[in-house]
């Protein structure tokens, strides 16, 4: 038996879950998840009793009400701007108010709705630095109806992503090679399709309207929290920020609950756009290699640990060895997980409602819906050409983060 493996009985479910659950903390999370859950069990039943189809994410009422109170709150953050303007401005002469002007321009600046920014410390990859690539993922993109992309970001995690960066709200993926290495050929086509499938279904929530007021209330949340009552001040300023406190986490769940019902639908939606773009088969795969990506940071970790184990001239020799061969050796350890002990994390995802994060439905519920769907077959192959074309582009940015991982992740 593998130690890194539970020995546990399928027949009547013996030690299937030894470990406990360590969820997200924190108040806004742990809501989240009860929402994330209650509208992943209800969207579930109705993605199965059609099938699998479904319409795009259309702005229905919650979705307009949302956008309203998503508009509400950067008003406050305006009132700031204007006011703390005014202050500075007008009451030069009395020294105090541009003093508060100042901290309430500071804390509009920290509310404010941004766009995500390209990574300084990531390599990025445009169209001409990787055109097989790129090529890969129109061709998905136009599998699943959407456009491409403008950048890829290569990032060491097990994670994939894609979001708008800019004023001019380009397209970004996030391809984190930890999640990408793990997979199967046809796997990786349906993780480009889920992650541009998102861009076909518009989840509200990842737009900077929307996105950027959960973001605010959240900060407001959590500049309110209470302090520790160790002197009467402390009970005084704890009394006088209760009220507003909670009225922001108040507001808070009211916007996560007109948001996640469209958000967990665009997160099935994307997983049939996975199907579609790779294959039925291809998205249940994906899904079950979700359950496995989480002991991807740990691996990475115990390479780095080991690598610098030794010190001088041999520390360096091993660091440069572990590095060249990195991404290989965590693909292939990752690929001696043997089907039992999917079994066992599917039996424990169900229990547990182990979901991507506290707002993705509940992963065991995601795998039964893209099972139910189709089945599809793949409309983008992932041949061994095209394969080894792709990786000789990503080459680079593989060498720069292997050296990164090896020489920061044991610190």
């Amino acid at each position: 038996m593998d130690e890194r493996h539970v020995d546990w009985c399928a027949a009547c479910d013996w030690n299937v879950d030894p470990g406990a659950q360590d969820p997200e903390p924190g108040r806004i999370p742990a809501a989240r998840r009860r929402l994330a859950h209650a509208y992943g069990k209800q969207l579930a039943a109705e993605m199965e009793q059609g099938g699998g189809q479904s319409g795009p994410v259309g702005r229905d009422a919650a979705t307009l009400s949302a956008f309203a109170l998503s508009l509400v709150v950067h008003g406050v953050t305006v009132v700031l701007v204007v006011t703390g303007i005014l202050l500075v401005v007008l009451g030069w002469h009395t020294g105090v108010q541009p003093v508060v002007g100042a901290l309430m321009l500071g804390l509009a600046a920290v509310l404010r709705p941004r766009p995500a920014r390209l990574p300084k410390d990531a390599p990025v990859l445009y169209r001409a630095d990787a055109p097989r690539l790129f090529e890969l993922i129109d061709e998905v993109g136009t599998a699943v109806g959407t456009a491409g992309v403008h950048a890829v970001v290569v990032a060491p995690e097990a994670n994939a992503a894609v979001t708008t960066y800019g004023l001019r709200a380009r397209r970004m993926m996030i391809l984190g090679l930890g999640l990408w290495e793990i997979l199967p050929p046809q796997e990786r086509v349906a993780l480009l399709g889920h992650e541009l499938g998102h861009f076909a279904h518009r989840d509200t929530r990842r737009g900077i309207v929307t996105g950027g007021a959960l973001h605010a209330l959240a900060t407001w949340f959590y500049m309110l929290a209470p302090n520790r009552p160790k002197r009467l001040m402390d009970r005084f300023v704890n009394a006088v920020t209760f009220l507003p406190r909670w009225t922001t986490y108040g507001l808070l769940i009211f916007l996560d609950h007109l948001t996640l019902r469209a958000s967990q639908r665009a997160e099935y939606l994307a997983d049939v756009s996975a199907a579609r773009a790779g294959s039925t088969e291809a998205a249940v795969g994906l899904l079950d290699r979700l359950l496995v990506s989480q002991a991807v940071g740990p691996e990475l970790r115990r390479e780095s640990v080991a690598a610098q184990m030794q010190g001088g001239s041999a520390g360096r020799e091993a660091r440069d060895a572990a590095e060249r061969g990195l991404w290989e050796r965590l693909a292939a350890r990752m690929a001696t997980v043997p089907e039992h002990e999917y079994e066992r994390l599917r039996r424990v995802a169900a229990r547990r409602g182990h979901s991507v994060d506290s707002t993705h439905p509940p992963t065991h519920l995601r795998r039964r819906c893209a099972a139910a769907g189709g089945p599809y077959t793949a409309q983008v192959t992932y041949g061994e050409d095209r394969a080894a074309a792709v990786a000789q582009e990503l080459a680079p940015a593989r060498a720069a983060l292997a050296r990164r991982v090896i020489r920061d992740y044991a610190a």
